[in-house]
């Protein structure tokens, strides 16, 4: 799909704020070779990583989403640093762990939280050339007004209020017209389809109404793993019943998931049309052909599978997020599916390798530029790991969890409770439905999964290693 067709598409559910798009891409020009591109992030919240019609799902339409993929790479192995908006944009704008930045619930903003040498996105790009803007949900325990800090000469729209996301394009656009000199960095971060959660709780949506809920026999399917899989940590179900505000869907029945997950998808659509308009600002600016767009989430949404919605545990719904890189000098696309991501560490080292900025030695993530030039390319024996806090609002409940990825194996271990370990593999069980724990013939998987997450912790210098059962 080219550009115009991109224009011509996105009409149809954009309510047409691309009309004039066709001869506005017409005349973009092509960035001088050898100029650094523009970089921009797009962050949605709370976004699974199927829940995108170029991801195979027919629920939903992402034409906006679907045109980044089909110019860039599509990485199905992206995981989230947290499965929590403050901790995993915390790690992604910083390159750090959220347990290294004593961030690993939502913090409300302070002066002086974080130690000066705490290198954040907005500063490592303005101090390699770039100017830089930020437009949307912020959550980061930093004030806004704080730029020196942060680095983000131009912030705005960042408070929590309705319709937030509709005007984030226009304050994007307003950033691009601007005057300059130097190539930009520019973030827009959605809320939605966060609003699921108000959805669930029976209360007003903050950005635009979904309309009357379909009866469930028109609403999607319950997935493939809705059922609670047998030896699962009893410590999950009883967070849930510590935050009945976060989890309002303990006792729901099938009927009722199946018109949870018709409203998420409306939700993604509502996200993906502004996506649209912020992909549109970038062509009316003449700036399409030289910026680099990279398209993720802070974490995912249970969606129904094992019966939860929400965040915080780690099962794939919630941890596997979308990661799309879109390089329009390059004409390449395809699908990354064994490369894995870990969003948080590695999302900075590669907007640095696309920019030609040194990468702070403190970052200890990668930069995934190679395996999005090559989609068939993927890092062996690469081990990452995710880190939950189960918290209500700003109050923690003190219970920790990890999740250790590598190849197709998943091996997760809870801090407390009589059973406290999950091990899948994702290959032959993407819906961990079957914990191979319970088996008693994979003693060697679990003992190589659990040496991986010690050489992390000690690595990381996080004391979850204390906590690795023997």
């Amino acid at each position: 799909m080219d550009r115009r067709q991109f224009i011509k598409n996105s009409t149809l559910t954009t309510a047409g704020a691309a009309v004039a798009g066709q001869s506005l891409l017409a005349t973009t020009a092509k960035g001088e070779k050898g100029e650094r591109p523009n970089i921009v992030l797009i962050l949605t919240d709370q976004q699974t990583v199927n829940a995108m019609s170029c991801a195979g799902n027919t629920d939903l339409r992402t034409p906006s989403m679907d045109y980044l993929a089909d110019r860039g790479t599509r990485f199905k192995k992206a995981y989230c640093t947290s499965p929590l908006c403050g901790p995993s944009r915390s790690s992604m704008l910083t390159g750090q762990l959220p347990h290294a930045l004593k961030a690993t619930i939502n913090l409300p903003e302070k002066h002086g939280y974080w130690k000066p040498d705490v290198k954040i996105m907005g500063k490592i790009f303005k101090e390699g050339g770039y100017d830089t803007g930020y437009v949307g949900k912020w959550h980061l325990p930093v004030p806004v007004e704080e730029t020196e800090f942060h680095g983000f000469d131009y912030i705005t729209n960042t408070l929590r209020r309705d319709w937030q996301d509709a005007s984030i394009p226009s304050d994007c656009n307003d950033f691009l017209k601007q005057k300059r000199e130097n190539p930009f960095l520019m973030v827009a971060s959605f809320i939605n389809p966060h609003d699921i959660c108000e959805w669930a709780r029976n209360e007003a949506l903050r950005m635009e109404p979904i309309g009357q809920t379909p009866a469930p026999e028109a609403c999607p399917s319950i997935p493939d793993n809705y059922a609670i899989p047998n030896g699962e940590p009893s410590i999950l179900r009883q967070q849930q019943k510590r935050s009945l505000k976060t989890y309002p869907t303990m006792d729901w029945d099938k009927d009722q998931w199946r018109q949870y997950r018709w409203a998420y998808n409306r939700l993604v659509e509502h996200v993906d049309r502004y996506v649209g308009y912020v992909i549109n600002a970038l062509a009316k600016n003449k700036m399409l052909d030289n910026t680099v767009i990279i398209f993720t989430s802070d974490h995912g949404d249970g969606n129904g599978s094992h019966r939860w919605n929400q965040k915080q545990v780690l099962y794939q719904e919630v941890v596997n997020v979308p990661f799309i890189v879109c390089d329009p000098r390059q004409e390449l696309s395809g699908v990354n599916s064994q490369q894995i991501v870990n969003v948080g560490l590695d999302l900075i080292p590669t907007m640095c390798q696309y920019a030609g900025i040194k990468v702070p030695g403190e970052l200890t993530g990668e930069g995934q530029m190679p395996y999005v030039q090559d989609a068939g390319k993927s890092a062996d024996n690469k081990v990452t790991v995710i880190e939950t806090e189960f918290a209500n609002g700003i109050q923690s409940f003190g219970i920790t969890g990890r999740a250790v990825l590598t190849g197709d194996w998943k091996y997760i271990v809870y801090s407390e409770g009589e059973k406290r370990e999950q091990l899948f593999n994702l290959k032959t069980d993407p819906g961990e439905m079957n914990d191979l724990m319970l088996s008693g013939k994979y003693e060697s998987t679990v003992k190589e999964m659990k040496k991986h997450l010690e050489k992390w912790c000690r690595k990381h210098q996080d004391a979850f290693g204390e906590l690795i059962p023997g």
